[in-house]
């Protein structure tokens, strides 16, 4: 199984603006960060980076590899588009942190029991309660 990443989409209130922001990108969109993650290897091979709102996880962006950024940094490229996932209680953190293949919510379109017909929102409040 895959490793992921899972980050907060911070300055984002909504599934919809993430959304929005990372459309308006043209082609990948690159995160930079300090260091390059010791297990990249296991990550560009079919990870995601999942994204944290309101402590729950709530989408994902594939991660398309790492490159080299300004000032020695590292660059996550991901694409430019959030597939929405069953929301999950998450904390937030600062950075990026692991997301184990076993761990990771499915996403949304291929979720059983109607849930993937549900508004985004409202079946993060319903995860967020324990009730799906």
């Amino acid at each position: 199984m895959p490793l992921h990443l899972t980050k907060v989409a911070f300055g984002c209130d909504s599934l919809a603006y993430l959304a929005e922001r990372l459309a308006a990108r043209q082609g990948p969109v690159e995160l930079t960060t300090r260091y390059l993650p010791k297990r990249h290897e296991e990550i560009v091979e079919g990870g995601s980076l999942f994204w944290i709102l309101k402590h729950q996880l709530v989408a994902r962006s594939p991660i398309l590899g790492f490159g080299e950024a300004e000032g020695g940094k590292t660059a996550i490229r991901i694409a430019p588009h959030a597939i929405p996932v069953q929301a999950r209680p998450k904390r937030a953190h600062q950075g990026w942190r692991y997301l184990e293949g076993a761990d990771a919510p499915p996403d949304l379109l291929s979720a059983s029991g109607g849930i993937s017909e549900m508004p985004p929102e409202l079946a993060g409040k319903l995860a967020g309660m324990g009730l799906i």
